[in-house]
């Protein structure tokens, strides 16, 4: 009978595995075949190369500001997370009773349950605000603001993969490195890091990726114009773009259709980052098949 029910479960786990691949294959060739006019009718030049995003008028349809002001922002977020996810990690780690760290841990994963809305109308009256006067900006709205609400969001991310990374460590090497008489900052910087640098790049790269397709929070502080972006001046991502756009485009227009093909490009971008941190976590473990 227990082996009768094993079998219905694995069976259950493989149907909904197979059912799910099936929905994201299904999701990416029609986001696909949606952009092919698209890039039947513009250039590769003109959209990955080109300088101007002006879907009215005399039509231009440049990713290129949009691609880069979606990588520009997610650098800065990344930039400013890791540093702090990576201190807060080491500190729940080693200097916070363990009856503490949970509970902590447990308040941390609460701010990544917070709708992305939310984040935005904060940031929106309170970071851009204190941009504006203390940067004397003539607007907050910016890829500065956009990068520093985004490192709120992924702290939780970074915070709890690093967490689990050094408390592996530490049943591994951090008692017997205090018994030989080194140091817990010795340790911490010289053991407990090196073992976990593999595992920090990975939570990295799956926080960029994450924040590539972060929508309304950064759609609510980087100012949404479609043009280079600069640190202090106004930009616009790709999921911003699709989101403002697409109810306004003509249905089957090559606007209509370039906003796939912008999301194309995204899910493109977020594949290749996704399988880099695939290969670089198995080389990490040590498996054969991924070196």
């Amino acid at each position: 009978m227990k082996e009768y029910k094993e079998k219905i479960f694995k069976s259950l786990i493989t149907i909904g595995a197979i059912l799910s691949s099936i929905l994201v294959l299904l999701v990416f060739f029609y986001i696909l075949k949606e952009s092919i006019p698209f890039f039947r009718e513009v250039q590769i030049k003109e959209y990955l190369f080109g300088d101007t995003w002006s879907p009215l008028g005399t039509e231009k349809y440049s990713f290129l500001p949009m691609i880069l002001a979606t990588l520009y922002v997610s650098f800065l977020a990344i930039f400013i997370a890791t540093p702090l996810g990576v201190g807060c990690a080491l500190f729940l780690s080693f200097h916070v009773n363990k009856k503490y760290t949970k509970i902590l841990l447990s308040f941390i994963d609460m701010i990544a349950g917070i709708p992305s809305v939310i984040f935005g109308f904060v940031g929106l009256i309170i970071l851009v605000k204190f941009l504006e006067n203390n940067l004397n900006m003539a607007t907050g709205e910016s890829v500065l603001a956009g990068g520093m609400l985004l490192a709120v969001m992924l702290f939780p991310y970074i915070v709890t993969g690093c967490t689990e990374t050094f408390e592996k460590g530490k049943m591994k090497y951090y008692t017997a490195s205090l018994s030989l008489g080194v140091s817990k900052w010795y340790t911490m910087r010289k053991v407990m890091l090196p073992f976990a640098a593999n595992s920090i790049f990975v939570n990295m790269l799956l926080a960029f990726s994450r924040a590539m397709g972060e929508t309304m929070a950064v759609m609510m502080v980087t100012g949404n114009s479609p043009i280079f972006p600069r640190l202090l001046g106004r930009a616009e991502t790709i999921p911003s773009l699709i989101t403002l756009e697409m109810g306004t485009s003509t249905y089957k227009s090559i606007h209509y259709s370039s906003l796939y093909a912008a999301g194309l490009i995204l899910i493109i971008i977020i594949l290749i980052i996704q399988f880099i941190a695939h290969k670089i976590n198995k080389i990490g473990r040590g498996d054969s098949s991924g070196k």
